[in-house]
């Protein structure tokens, strides 16, 4: 892809905003809320009415978080406990399905790369893309659960997993799965731009569907997989669209550098922030990629009311249905939309394009997010009023990406 001009983000431009769902909320206890919906929680409506309440807030997108083993407070394995929401609908399969319901609003399925074929999921983020006409993403995952590559028997992956990388066992693995998941990006860029944009010809007179020379071969040999290609899919609305993929630490940085628009990352502060925006920075020029957008948004767990003791005594009273203290890889914040907008306006002086809110329980937490928190942004002119953008990359400020394979 061509190189676009580089992006600073200024305190002064309008901030990036997102919602990460999952389940019934990010806290283990929120299905049990008094308006939570877990008799819903597999069913289109559910998602298509979340979606509908992101969109009316303006929001760029929604992240949909998915995995490919049942959720677990341990993270590494399964932990049997059955007080906790466990299953999942497929996220990429729930964006489809929502796509036609929604006009504006971005679609970030997850799908875990270490499992799964980059054709396949090439082929359906390009399918979601044009559903969506252009609102497409996906963030990508690497696993390193023993259970889950149980599921597949390709191969054989330790216990605990990637969590604990403390030794150079485990820094080994963390960094193997890491570099197997820029080569699958790699994999998946090339199989979008595969197809030109003008290939499909659709002319009834010659009888002529395609131009066979404007779909290209990608060939790709890497030590995971080799792909020859082309996709079967016409190039996407987007040419590309979104790649995300969230970061805790140095060799996932790397990775959002390298390959990624969109790095979720998960800050304890603005100079944490400011720190973690660096290293990704550099990531990009060793990549090569030093003129090109990437955006760094921030992930926070909130947990939202009228006033900061309110939310305190409900996360208390979640805390205690689910026999423990939240805990998360993102920063927790327990108060007010207006103290919230506060500290956003601080972090995102770090260098951060926007945020990702993952909402403590739902809807509650996303509707104070879309109702209360973008009207206190607005307000305070931080915040677009409507959508400026046909697409997502148009929305992020991305420009539309030429095939690679294209002459001229």
């Amino acid at each position: 892809m061509p190189a676009d001009r580089p992006r600073r983000v200024p305190s002064s431009h309008p901030l990036h905003l997102a919602v990460a769902l999952d389940g019934a909320g990010w806290h283990p206890a929120a299905w049990r809320e008094p308006r939570a919906r877990p008799t819903e929680l597999f069913t289109a409506r559910y998602w298509s009415e979340l979606v509908a309440e992101a969109e009316r807030g303006l929001l760029d997108f929604v992240t949909i978080d998915d995995s490919l083993g049942l959720q677990s407070s341990r993270h590494t394995e399964p932990d049997g406990r059955t007080d906790q929401v466990r299953g999942r609908l497929d996220a990429v399969l729930v964006a489809a399905r929502v796509a036609p319901l929604s006009r504006h609003v971005g679609l970030i399925p997850t799908a875990v790369v270490t499992h799964t074929e980059p054709f396949h999921i090439s082929k359906a983020i390009a399918t979601l893309d044009h559903v969506s006409t252009g609102r497409a993403g996906v963030q990508v995952r690497v696993s390193g659960r023993a259970d889950e590559a149980a599921h597949f028997g390709r191969r054989t992956l330790p216990r605990p997993g990637v969590e604990e990388v403390t030794g150079p066992a485990g820094q080994g693995l963390l960094a193997d799965l890491f570099e197997e998941a820029a080569d699958y990006v790699e994999v998946v860029r090339r199989l979008w731009d595969s197809w030109e944009d003008d290939a499909e010809i659709r002319d009834i007179a010659t009888g002529r569907f395609v131009d066979r020379e404007k779909l290209h071969y990608i060939d790709f040999e890497g030590r995971r997989f080799s792909v020859k290609g082309p996709s079967i899919t016409p190039r996407p609305p987007q040419g590309q669209p979104v790649v995300g993929a969230l970061a805790h630490q140095s060799v996932p940085y790397r990775l959002v550098g390298r390959v990624a628009d969109i790095g979720f990352v998960t800050p304890r502060d603005p100079e944490q922030a400011r720190t973690i925006v660096a290293e990704i920075r550099a990531a990009q020029a060793a990549a090569g990629r030093a003129e090109q957008t990437v955006h760094v948004f921030a992930d926070l767990a909130v947990f939202l009311d009228d006033s900061a003791a309110t939310a305190r005594a409900r996360r208390a009273r979640l805390d205690e249905r689910a026999g423990g203290e939240f805990a998360s890889d993102a920063e927790v914040f327990v108060g007010t939309p207006g103290d919230l907008a506060d500290l956003l306006g601080e972090w995102r002086a770090a260098g951060l394009a926007g945020f990702r809110l993952r909402p403590g329980t739902l809807p509650h937490d996303l509707e104070q997010i879309t109702r209360v928190l973008v009207p206190e942004l607005h307000r305070r002119q931080a915040f677009r009023r409507g959508y400026e953008a046909d697409t997502l990359r148009g929305l992020l400020g991305l420009p539309r990406p030429v095939s690679r394979y294209a002459a001229g």
